[in-house]
């Protein structure tokens, strides 16, 4: 497939690291990924799972057992896509029903999850960074509908 028409990597997509057991959550369902911080940033994100080992206790919490049952926590790698398609304040359960959204923080809205058959080992940044052409190139081989 050729990527040739497709806007530089950086224009279009963007990389956020995710600590796991939630980088995994989010390919089972879940929508809201929580932020200390409001991001300006719309559009399509590659979902990367964090290296870091997960707490124990939070992998014992039946929403993520559940989610995550089944699946491996793979860490240091692109795991998926999403488009990021608002942010906003916590407003109370009234307003983001979602459990996943943590009262007090800055729900991330993501749509469109897609998961990587294969994931693909790469190095992040937290919280957001912008992926090489390179390893845009590798997803777009699995995920060879993704458009801008």
């Amino acid at each position: 497939m050729s990527t040739t028409n497709l806007p530089s990597a950086g224009d279009w997509i963007r990389g956020i690291t995710i600590r796991q057991p939630w980088a995994t959550c989010i390919l089972a369902g879940k929508n809201v990924e929580n932020r200390p911080a409001p991001w300006p940033w719309r559009g399509w994100v590659l979902i990367h799972a964090g290296k870091a080992k997960p707490d124990p206790a939070l992998l014992r919490d039946p929403l993520v057992a559940t989610a995550i049952r089944g699946r491996e926590l793979h860490r240091g790698a692109v795991i998926g896509v999403a488009r990021l398609t608002d942010c906003h304040p916590d407003q109370g359960p009234e307003h983001c029903t979602s459990p996943w959204a943590q009262r007090g923080a800055h729900h991330l809205v993501l749509d469109d999850i897609r998961e990587l058959p294969l994931p693909m080992p790469a190095t992040g940044v937290l919280p957001a960074w912008r992926p090489t052409p390179d390893l845009v190139a590798q997803v777009l081989q699995q995920l060879p509908n993704l458009r801008p």
